[in-house]
């Protein structure tokens, strides 16, 4: 159990119960209350995910004694809070460092508007584990952050976002790790960060003044730049995959289908609860996700469609899961599994439904795609690049899909939670992709 201690000098430090002493000391701790602490070590501060600057950490040993200090006429602060610029926030990413705090006031929650009332969905943030908060703060009001919270924050979040009567806007949140997500900046929170808004504690009051009375400034900055991603080539993706910085991202390219990719199948069985890859049992389905908390597993088609694509630069195969492949072909999975053997009822409960229509349909088409790159791209375990949504192009092309696009394309972060639970099938789209698909009928 980890712990920040604050003397009566309002020294930090950081403190440890180890997982066989935690019964021992856990029940005597009462919030509010003061302790006087004998008999501890002290080691070295831990150089990843400190919470506190102090070099050194109080430890509780087998002797330790903790005891309330009664009649403490000494003022302790409540709280202490270390907070960061943005600066200071990209100078740590990825480096797993010191874990500061953020404050500022919020511009979307799970691509909602603030200023409209976000309506948090609690069983679905709780499938999908988090929330998405796009936070901006008046130390760098210019710019909008991603705030990923997880598990129990994203839960407190939503208990304490709808506690309130009036939207809450003014958002704290402790012990956040910056990372790169999606080639953009973001704060993710920790299994130890608390979440505060607009009146729990000092800085958020203080925050919430600021903001009523410098209403201009927060309405300077358009929320929806930080999700814009840069527009690349085929080739000048490939060109970023084999940078040394390279990290990952996320890209729109514009590029014209060529054929759908053989030899493989088009689609995957599915969780139903947490879209995991299915195995089968020796009586029902099992899912392969630990994690997922559907006892009765009940199977759905989603798409894991390979695709060969080129533009004036490159060729590539393009890997469409999920909502991207519904966004292409303007139909799920599911129906066209489902509409194959309703028309062949007499085919055998392990045959493969054939690569559908509409997805052969879609050859010879352009459209702009978003694609992501990661770590299996710079290991060079794999050429084929994820789709995640299929956007709207700049110009319509002279041929348009015979069956539309009106689907709502679906966040990338949302997709990020489905693509990691068809991984194992994923990997599958090595650099042998490219020999399997049609040589590219490409006009010099």
């Amino acid at each position: 159990m980890e712990m920040l201690l604050i003397d009566e000098k309002g020294t930090l430090i950081q403190g440890f119960v180890s997982p066989g002493r935690i019964k021992k000391y856990l029940p005597d701790m009462k919030r509010g209350f003061v302790y006087k602490l004998n008999n501890f070590y002290r080691s070295r501060n831990k150089a990843v995910f400190r919470v506190a600057d102090h070099t050194v950490t109080v430890s509780f040993s087998w002797n330790s004694e903790l005891s309330v200090f009664r009649d403490c006429h000494i003022p302790f602060d409540e709280d202490s809070f270390r907070f960061h610029s943005y600066e200071e926030f990209q100078a740590n990413c990825n480096l797993k460092g010191d874990l500061y705090d953020v404050v500022g006031h919020m511009k979307l929650v799970n691509g909602q508007s603030i200023v409209e009332a976000p309506v948090l969905d609690e069983v679905e943030i709780a499938k999908a584990r988090r929330v998405l908060i796009h936070i901006q703060s008046h130390e760098y009001w210019v710019t909008v952050m991603k705030l990923y919270l997880w598990d129990q924050a994203a839960r407190d979040f939503c208990k304490k976002f709808k506690s309130y009567e009036r939207t809450p806007t003014v958002l704290l949140v402790t012990t956040v790790n910056t990372k790169t997500l999606g080639g953009t900046l973001a704060l993710t929170s920790m299994s130890s960060s608390r979440v505060f808004m607009d009146y729990d504690v000092q800085p958020t009051i203080d925050y919430f003044a600021w903001l009523g009375a410098n209403p201009d400034i927060a309405e300077q900055v358009n929320a929806e730049i930080v999700t814009k991603r840069e527009t690349m080539t085929i080739g000048e993706i490939f060109s970023y995959i084999k940078q040394e910085t390279a990290k990952d991202a996320f890209f729109e390219c514009t590029a014209t289908i060529d054929d759908v990719v053989h030899g493989s199948s088009w689609y995957y069985i599915a969780c139903s609860g947490c879209h995991s890859k299915v195995s089968k049992g020796p009586t029902s389905l099992i899912c392969t996700n630990n994690k997922c908390e559907k006892v009765n597993v009940s199977g759905v088609a989603q798409y894991l469609s390979k695709i060969s694509v080129y533009d004036n630069s490159d060729q590539a195969v393009f890997v469409l899961l999920g909502d991207a492949g519904r966004e292409l072909t303007g139909k799920p999975a599911s129906e066209l599994v489902r509409s194959y053997f309703e028309a062949n009822g007499n085919e055998g409960v392990n045959h493969e439904a054939p690569v559908p229509e509409a997805l052969i349909s879609t050859i010879g088409h352009k459209h702009k795609f978003c694609v992501k790159v990661t770590e299996h791209n710079f290991s060079g375990k794999t050429r084929s690049l994820t789709v995640t949504k299929i956007l709207p192009l700049d110009t319509p092309p002279a041929t348009e899909s015979s069956e539309g696009n009106k689907t709502t394309a679906a966040s990338e972060e949302t997709f990020i939670n489905h693509v990691g639970s068809a991984e194992g099938s994923k990997r599958t789209c090595d650099g042998t992709d490219l020999e399997e698909a049609k040589r590219l009928k490409r006009e010099d």
